[in-house]
């Protein structure tokens, strides 16, 4: 058995991972796009996919599934696993991804979009399933909550192999994204109980975040200082995760607000049609909410769904809404996709609020080495400047950055992960990071787990 690491291993996208079973049957882990620097890269399928014998996707983030229709137009037909939640989420990640990158033939799309469906295999979380292969080996898959975002799963997979009629069986665990501890609306992830051989990421291997009490004063702190000026406040986030949770923590920020504070007037806008849709599947599976945010909705509170917020729809609309801010004067928080400010409506906002100096940009997730966020938060603290559009857009506007909202697990909870298992695994491999991030973590596991050994696959 092997590991073949097709992608995340010189950065935090393209995830897609092989495990070999034999010279006759694989299984594909996630089958990710590039982002950032590592979006040179081909998107064609370029291993040979003969002996998949299956997909299986821990979550429906972009950079965990977005090669999904090349893999298809490659000629792949197998099953392709999920978690119920994120069989409801992939197609319209897909579609989206289509859309933007791809094609915006209607008739292609559905036709990849029927395919999709045909193949997605939904799984309840903590049940095994029997996979078939293509060798005398037996694999079974089990799905375990991620906590990074609706629907995200660890998946752990049996091998077993049979040798003079007796059984000895493997267990690999793939992480995919742990969230972090404490985090809104979903549970914490729960590390397995055992692993053989541990495939994990390392997205913030190097650091730890703010702790909840200290990041929600800290969001609250910036944004009151921001529209203190009547500035508009931009805040680039995901469609699936982020945005949610920052309504959930904006939500309990106004319910806890004096009536006559600046949080009982200023507008929430929301312009992901994408985001809207995922805020509609949040609510669809509240059973997968953490006892918190189940407590709130029982007193009649709507965490995702409250006064302040205003959906922006179509791209018309998207426009008036940039023009009229520039002439307003009233605060407002705008969160707009994309997380990375590499695409997506966010990128109009930072065009026109970048230059404007009672603007502030709020970075609450990882920005990506060679992405228009990253270089935002380098250069804006000096008054630099980017390119936006082939344009040159001066920075003016003030930049802030809050890491504890991040849907990653830190590099404590990382280590919580690898370290707090019955039986610990025998190998760690550690993907998804950077450089440095990797090797930090490393460093720090290492004298935890002595008789462990820890690669960095290249």
């Amino acid at each position: 058995m092997i590991i073949k690491h097709h992608g995340a291993t010189q950065g935090v996208t393209g995830s897609c991972h092989e495990l070999v079973i034999s010279e006759l049957s694989s299984l594909l882990i996630d089958c990710s796009l590039f982002q950032g620097e590592e979006s040179r890269q081909s998107l064609n399928i370029e291993f040979d996919i003969q002996t998949v014998s299956a997909l299986i996707i821990t979550h429906c983030h972009i950079d965990h599934v977005g090669r999904i229709p090349y893999l298809l137009a490659a000629g792949f037909s197998k099953p392709i696993y999920c978690t119920p939640a994120t069989a409801k989420l992939l197609p319209l990640v897909i579609e989206d991804a289509l859309k933007v990158g791809v094609t915006r033939e209607q008739t292609l799309i559905n036709s990849c979009l029927k395919l999709l469906q045909k193949l997605i295999v939904p799984l309840e979380f903590n049940q095994w399933h029997k996979v078939n292969l293509s060798c005398e080996s037996e694999a079974k898959i089990r799905f375990q909550r991620a906590g990074h975002i609706l629907g995200s799963a660890y998946v752990e997979i049996d091998i077993g192999q049979y040798q003079n009629q007796s059984k000895s069986a493997k267990r690999i665990v793939f992480s995919g994204d742990l969230g972090a501890p404490y985090t809104p609306l979903l549970p914490s992830p729960k590390p397995p109980y055992k692993a053989d051989v541990l495939v994990l990421e390392s997205t913030y291997g190097d650091k730890n975040h703010d702790g909840r009490k200290q990041r929600t004063k800290k969001l609250k702190q910036v944004i009151e200082k921001a529209v203190s000026d009547n500035g508009v406040v931009l805040i680039p986030a995901f469609s699936i995760g982020r945005t949610q949770e920052l309504l959930y923590e904006l939500e309990q920020i106004i319910h806890s607000a004096p009536k006559k504070s600046v949080w009982q007037s200023i507008e929430v806008i929301i312009d992901s049609p994408m985001a809207a849709n995922f805020t509609e599947f949040y609510l669809e599976f509240k059973e997968l909410w953490d006892t918190e945010a189940k407590r709130r909705v029982k007193q009649g509170r709507h965490p995702l769904d409250f006064s302040s917020v205003v959906t922006i729809g179509d791209h018309k609309e998207h426009v008036a809404v940039v023009n009229y801010l520039r002439t307003r004067n009233k605060p407002a928080i705008v969160i707009a996709a994309g997380g990375m400010c590499n695409g997506g409506r966010i990128v109009n906002y930072l065009e026109a609020f970048l230059p404007d100096s009672t603007a502030d940009v709020l970075f609450v997730g990882y920005q990506a080495k060679g992405t228009l966020g990253r270089d935002i938060q380098k250069y804006g603290s000096r008054g630099g400047y980017v390119f936006i559009n082939n344009q040159r857009v001066n920075i003016k506007a003030a930049i802030h950055s809050i890491s504890g909202y991040s849907a990653h697990a830190d590099q404590a909870g990382l280590i919580r992960f690898a370290t707090k298992m019955k039986s610990p695994p025998s190998m760690i491999k550690l993907v998804h990071g950077e450089e440095y991030a990797k090797q930090a973590l490393r460093n720090k596991l290492a004298p935890l787990l002595p008789k462990t050994e820890i690669q960095i696959p290249e």
